[in-house]
């Protein structure tokens, strides 16, 4: 009995309404909820390989219990690319024969050689990285990096290197050579990455409850034919066990095919390590097979997970409590979601200043919330239409309007029909609306850097030696800046706010900058040239003139040593500086090179990592909203042609099509343009707490006008699709 209920099942789902749409609905849903679990399990194997590997290469500072044999001198230093955050140049130096190497190394380079990470010889090709620290004497490997595209450079210094601070001993590197010394480690990832738990969240607001939209949708699709067939069931005395099985029946196939045809994707991630687009991240395959393996549960997860909602839909919208009918049931349960969807509202929008400052309590408050929101809103919308749809059927009896009469019964009559039309709608301005806040969130500071510094002049460049230097070091340097730019050093008043700004350079230099060059210290009072001008901004406070010196390079150097002043390169012609070959030159002369910037680019760093993260958001708020925007496709389909096949005999009784143009214009336009203008306000009211405390928040009204202003355009087109559909089963209908 129970296989012939499955295969009943499974002929039903083939012969039922909106048959084929729900199918494609079910293996489309089942697909991207299968891939959303497998991603969120990815995450968490990436975050846990990264730090086993970070805990692995930290090192084990010397002690007196250490033994003296073996002993590596380690100072981590920092460097960074054009425009791109910042990342890990470590010093390294055998300090006794057989010193222990960083994982990843697998022999000593030699004195003025290096070895880069690949995805850093990658990235600096163009800056001829390579050379930049002295000659390439190989690769790191993966099992020393964050993750396989981790930008990362150990350096032997050509000077050798002395035990001495800021060096530092270490006897061995990760947990098992002892206890690891906090701040030795290297790579950026601890400070710049975020909490596992705001990934996670990003992945499930923004992807995995999209797709749980999705499947809802499918479930609901041709529901009016499966409420019929459990009237059925129950009149020729079914239990709720053959419903079941009736329901799996119809679901399985679509469901199954739709989640295992995951599995090549996370096979391809188990076996290659995959760079995600858009964001350039580089997903470590180790990682995937060595803490990924609850991505092999993902597709039966989510087999027996739409299977169990299969039922549960299935028996709640056949299985009737009372005498009631079945539409005045859904009828209440729609108000009753309505009345909950105020309080959701509120603890979305107002809950997560329950928790004060603690940002990872916020955002569990605000998650929760959205959640309730995106289960109430819909039904709010629905029951509001609803009630406009009974004066709606009023107006249109008594004007004589056939289109606005049909139109006002159904929706006053179907609020769950309406519901399910403008889900999709509701749900992905709430997903539009967060990506952009977290977004904000993410590169409101960034973003505020780069207007502050769109004005500065990046036609001069600070150099910055790292560490004391000599004034040898710095003659030396000077005499290797690349022909065409020339150095000039900055020095602020001795006292605060009192004497001058002094100017050294050499006459190119100085004339450059349309300063006078004379044999005697000149004054002048007020700076023409714009690189002159952003320098004075950015590195000097106070100072009543500027007293301007001819100096070679020699008093340059002896200058450039004292940290109060300020060396700063300039092209003779006005054009930008060679910075790459500024920074290879600094590496040559100074023991630890030098910081190479336009002025004020120091701020803009700081940004760089949330800018970055900022991509992951984008690029799944992107992926959210088509997900749901391919559910409100499916879902007006189903819909359509379920009020097609209601309304075809109404061409006989009207006399032509044009009733199902204005039928449509009210039953599926006008809920559609109330949900976009409710979700627009839900979504900007419930996006506020994505704010971190204290900070303000602005809705970018000109993007959610865009956003309402398509899903209008979006619900013209279904309205004339759902006429079109109608019209043509009209015709079938008279044939």
């Amino acid at each position: 009995m129970s296989r012939q209920l499955l295969r009943i099942g499974r002929d039903a789902g083939r012969r039922s309404e909106a048959a084929g749409t729900r199918a494609a609905a079910l293996a489309l849903s089942a697909f991207a909820v299968a891939l959303c679990l497998g991603l969120v399990a990815m995450v968490h194997a990436s975050y846990a390989g990264k730090e086993l590997r970070r805990d692995a290469r930290t090192p084990v500072g010397q002690t007196e219990q250490s033994p003296a044999t073996r002993a590596t001198l380690w100072l981590v230093g920092s460097d960074a690319l054009k425009g791109q955050r910042s990342f890990s140049v470590v010093y390294i130096a055998p300090h006794t024969p057989h010193a222990p190497l960083p994982p990843g190394v697998d022999r000593w380079p030699g004195p003025g050689e290096a070895v880069l990470s690949p995805g850093l010889l990658k990235a600096g090709a163009a800056e001829g990285i390579a050379d930049r620290y002295g000659r390439l004497s190989g690769t790191v490997g993966q099992e020393g990096l964050d993750d396989p595209g981790e930008w990362l450079a150990y350096v032997r210094p050509a000077k050798g290197m002395k035990a001495e601070a800021p060096i530092e001993v270490v006897v061995g590197f990760g947990p098992k050579a002892g206890m690891p010394a906090e701040g030795l480690q290297p790579g950026t990832g601890r400070d710049n990455d975020k909490p596992e738990w705001m990934f996670q969240g990003l992945v499930i607001g923004l992807l995995l409850v999209p797709s749980l939209v999705l499947l809802f949708t499918a479930l609901r699709a041709g529901a009016h034919g499966r409420d019929r067939r459990g009237a059925l069931v129950d009149a020729l005395g079914g239990l709720r066990r053959d419903g079941a099985l009736i329901a799996v029946g119809e679901a399985m196939r679509p469901v199954t095919c739709g989640a295992f045809a995951s599995i090549p994707f996370f096979a391809v991630a188990a076996f290659v390590d995959v760079r995600v687009p858009f964001v350039g991240y580089v997903m470590s395959s180790a990682d995937v097979r060595q803490h990924g393996w609850p991505v092999l549960l993902t597709p039966v997860a989510v087999i027996v997970t739409a299977l169990t909602l299969a039922v549960i839909s299935d028996q709640l919208s056949s299985r009737v409590e009372g005498t009631r009918p079945a539409d005045a049931s859904r009828s209440r349960r729609q108000r009753y979601l309505a009345l909950l969807c105020a309080p959701a509202i509120l603890l979305a929008s107002r809950g997560p200043e329950l928790a004060g400052d603690s940002t990872q309590y916020r955002a569990w408050i605000s998650w929760i919330g959205l959640a309730l929101v995106v289960l109430t809103l819909p039904a709010g919308v629905a029951v509001v239409v609803a009630k406009l749809g009974g004066s709606l059927e009023r107006t249109g009896r008594k004007r004589g309007w056939a289109g606005a009469l049909i139109a006002g019964r159904r929706i006053s009559h179907y609020p769950a029909a309406t519901a399910r039309l403008v889900t999709g709608v509701t749900v992905a301005l709430i997903v539009f609306m967060q990506a952009l806040a977290w977004q904000a969130m993410f590169g409101t500071y960034h973003a505020e850097m780069e207007e502050i510094l769109s004005a500065a002049d990046r036609n001069v460049a600070e150099i910055g030696p790292r560490g004391t230097v000599s004034a040898r070091e710095a003659a030396a340097y000077l005499e290797s800046v690349p022909e065409g730019n020339v150095p000039v050093v900055l020095a602020p008043p001795r006292t605060a706010d009192a004497g001058p700004i002094t100017i050294s350079g050499g006459c190119v230099a100085l004339e450059s900058l349309r300063l006078p060059c004379s044999p005697t210290p000149a004054r002048v009072d007020v700076a023409l040239d714009r690189r002159l001008q952003q320098l004075l901004h950015w590195n000097t406070e106070g100072g009543t003139y500027l007293k301007v010196v001819r100096a070679d390079h020699a008093e340059l150097a002896e200058q450039t040593v004292q940290s109060t002043n300020t060396l700063a390169v300039v092209r003779a012609d006005g054009g930008v500086p060679a910075v790459a070959a500024l920074k290879e030159a600094s590496y040559r002369a100074y023991p630890r090179g030098a910081q190479v910037r336009f002025p004020g680019e120091e701020w803009l760093a700081d940004g760089i990592p949330d800018r970055d993260q900022g991509r992951w958001i984008q690029l799944f708020g992107v992926l959210g909203t088509g997900i749901l925007v391919l559910a409100i496709g499916l879902s007006g389909k189903a819909e359509f042609l379920r009020q097609g096949r209601a309304l075809a005999p109404l061409a006989v009784l009207t006399g032509g099509h044009r009733v199902f143009h204005s039928s449509a214009a009210w039953a599926i336009v006008a809920p559609l343009a109330l949900a976009a203008l409710a979700g627009c306000v839900v979504a900007a009211w419930t996006a506020r707490p994505v704010a971190r405390p204290g900070m303000a928040y602005f809705v970018p009204w000109g993007l959610m006008a865009t956003a309402v202003t398509v899903v209008l355009a979006l619900s013209v087109v279904m309205g004339l699709w759902a006429a079109r559909i109608a019209g043509r089963q009209a015709r079938d209908w008279r044939a």
